[in-house]
This record gives structure tokens, sequence and C-alpha cells, in this order.
């Protein structure tokens, strides 16, 4: 009788265990899929932040154009760390540009500068070919 109980329990443990190996080994894969489908909305928000900056800077007003790009570099800035995380260093220092483009044409909107405009376009550039490479993976 004892065997038998011990048989059962240890049957218990051995598939309380395998199902727990079962339900870990697709969550790496959820996790990464979540990841990227977070990064790929950081960049259009931040794309579409650059790009309503820039009409904001054309219809002269630059204390919106501002608040335009201090979004997009939020956004910039945690579309980085998923970069970091994912290990893409190429895109990684594509991003980085932008990141740049955007603080130069934020200084530029501060200083009533309309090639704030221009360093915005280079921002929403160098943003929708990260895109473009993200989307082709």
């Amino acid at each position: 009788m004892t065997k038998l109980v011990l048989g059962i329990i240890v049957g218990l443990m051995v598939c309380l265990l395998a199902g727990w190996v079962w339900g870990r080994s697709g969550r790496s894969v959820i996790a990464r899929a979540l990841v990227t489908s977070e990064l790929r909305g950081d960049l259009r928000g931040a794309r579409a932040a650059v790009l309503d900056a820039r009409v904001a800077i054309y219809n002269v007003n630059f204390g919106e154009a501002s608040g335009h790009l201090e979004n997009a570099r939020s956004l910039l800035v945690r579309a980085a760390d998923q970069l970091k995380s994912l290990g893409r260093d190429e895109e990684l220092k594509q991003l980085q540009t932008a990141q740049a483009s955007v603080d130069d044409a934020q200084r530029m909107a501060g200083k009533l500068d309309q090639t704030a405009n221009s360093r915005a376009g280079d921002a929403a550039k160098a943003i929708a070919d990260v895109l473009a490479a993200e989307s082709a993976r």
C-alpha cells in the first residue's frame, strides 16, 4: 500500500513538472512578440508626433511643435530601451540619430527657427527607416 501511494505521489509530481515545463516553453516567444509589438507602436507614435511637429512649425506654432517633439522624444527613449532588450544594435544606432534630430529640432523650435522643420523631417525619415527594418523582420 505504501508503494502504491508513493508511486501516485511521484506520478503526480512528474505530471506537475511536465505541465510547468510545457507551459513555460512558449512564454519566451510570446514575450518577444509583445516587445516587438510595443516597439512598433512606439515607433509609429514617435513618427506621428514628429510629423505633427512639422505641421505645427509650418503653421508657426512653435510651442505646440515643442510639445509634439517632447512626446516623440519620450516614445523614442522607450523604443531605444526595447531595441536594446532585443539586441538590435544597428537599428538602435539609427534611432539614436533620430533622437539627436528631435533634440536639434526642439532646440531650434525654442529659438523660433524655421529650420527646425528640416531637422524634424530628418528625424521622421530616420524613424521610418527603423520601422521599415522592423517590418522586414
